[in-house]
């Protein structure tokens, strides 16, 4: 929350170089008569005086948002594993996956208060709730949030988000944590095949790769469980809430474009208002009909709904906000690190069996999601770095083939003695 001019969209992360080096040519000093001087030459000086002439330095900003980045990608790394076991766990004593999903988003009213707060510490021109709040409210339009541009532009993404968190949730009560959280990565393909559709974004065919490598992915992974019913149900599960997630993503950019990080966090807080106001009465019938139901309410554990929750919100926090501290790219590399973290909780908790057929699956979903974090220009930052590191090897040999050329005729005047004519 460092700069409000930066736009961010959220639940989503654009792709970014993630480290750029700076190159300083070194100063080539002019030849001197040979001297004592130069016998002391500093260490790191060539023959003949000269300094280096490729150093590679990085920038403080540089080294302090890959810091940033790498605490960014901990925490969303372990926020995501988290959530994920501790909703595994919850469902051994409590079966209510929407009732969860529910309770879970009404904690999003938090963003906007806790974005203020950091408004409060950070910005130098602190302004009121109110006047923050109508600041914000410029998002939606002239007119602000009115009741039709609640419905229009808020209300839709309220349905997708509660359908993304359900159907992953519910996906969990089928399989196992480590094939949800494997096959949740392939959003990403979605995203970029539906805005290549829809937003007529760049084609890459390298990311088209990495699409059809996900969707290979999947059919493994539905392969490695024998194609049972219970495994088939769970898959398809969370990659409806996969899809679900793209489609949120790509509608929220269409209909609404990018955000502030106040702007953002308003409107994730309205989302949580429209859970309350309009999706509460969906967990009501539910446990009147016995589809989620409890005996009492001291039935409930507290504990791992409010843990589940506050992870979730964390997870959202520094996603959507940690763009500012750090590149996106390291944030999107949290969420694929949180599949080896759910294979080992899962290997010693769950009676996994990690087969071949389910390895390979995880590890050509991984590729894909690597591939698709690549910036559009890649193509053109390898072809520069191959012609860099081409000509430096030449400029290399170059030097190396004149050093042995000369060393023979330098041996040989000092091996001549000092009254030859």
């Amino acid at each position: 929350m460092k700069k409000h001019s930066a736009r961010v969209a959220p639940l989503s992360a654009c792709n970014s170089p993630v480290l750029t080096l700076t190159k300083v040519e070194g100063e080539e000093r002019p030849r001197e008569p040979p001297g004592p001087a130069e016998a002391q030459a500093p260490a790191g000086t060539e023959a003949g005086g000269r300094t280096s002439r490729h150093r590679w330095t990085c920038s403080p900003e540089q080294l302090r948002k890959v810091f940033w980045g790498v605490a960014v990608v901990f925490c969303v790394c372990a926020s995501w594993a988290g959530s994920t076991q501790l909703a595994r766990l919850t469902f051994k004593t409590f079966d209510a996956p929407f009732t969860l999903t529910w309770f879970a988003t009404n904690w999003n009213f938090l963003f906007f208060p806790l974005y203020y707060v950091g408004h409060v510490c950070k910005s130098t021109e602190k302004q009121s709730v109110k006047q923050r709040y109508r600041e914000c409210c410029r998002f939606f339009g002239d007119n602000g949030l009115t009741l039709k541009v609640f419905f229009t532009k808020a209300a839709p993404f309220g349905v997708l988000w509660t359908l993304t968190n359900y159907l992953y949730l519910h996906a969990i009560k089928k399989i196992n944590a480590t094939d949800v959280s494997v096959l949740f990565c392939c959003n990403k393909a979605f995203v970029f095949l539906l805005s290549w559709i829809v937003l007529r974004d760049r084609f890459m065919g390298v990311r088209i790769v990495a699409a059809i490598l996900a969707i290979a992915g999947i059919v493994m992974m539905t392969y490695a469980d024998g194609f049972h019913s219970h495994s088939v149900i769970g898959i398809a599960l969370v990659v409806g809430s996969a899809s679900m997630s793209a489609l949120y993503k790509v509608l929220f950019k269409l209909l609404l474009g990018s955000a502030k990080f106040g702007e953002a966090a308003l409107f994730l807080s309205i989302l949580g208002v429209f859970n309350v106001l309009f999706i509460t009465c969906i967990p009501i019938i539910l446990y009147f009909t016995r589809v989620e139901y409890w005996n009492s309410f001291d039935d409930i554990p507290w504990g791992n709904l409010c843990g589940f929750s506050i992870l979730l919100l964390t997870f959202n926090i520094v996603l959507n906000f940690g763009i500012a501290v750090t590149y996106p790219t390291l944030m999107s590399l949290g969420i694929v690190l949180s599949v080896p973290v759910n294979a080992v909780v899962d290997h010693y908790t769950s009676q996994i069996v990690f087969n071949g057929v389910r390895v390979i699956a995880i590890i050509i979903i991984g590729l894909g999601f690597l591939l698709l974090l690549l910036p559009e220009e890649w193509d053109v930052w390898l072809i520069k770095l191959l012609t860099r590191l081409k000509v430096r090897k030449k400029e290399e040999t170059t030097e190396s083939s004149g050093d042995l050329g000369t060393g023979p005729q330098n041996r040989s005047r000092r091996a001549r003695p000092s009254f030859a004519r």
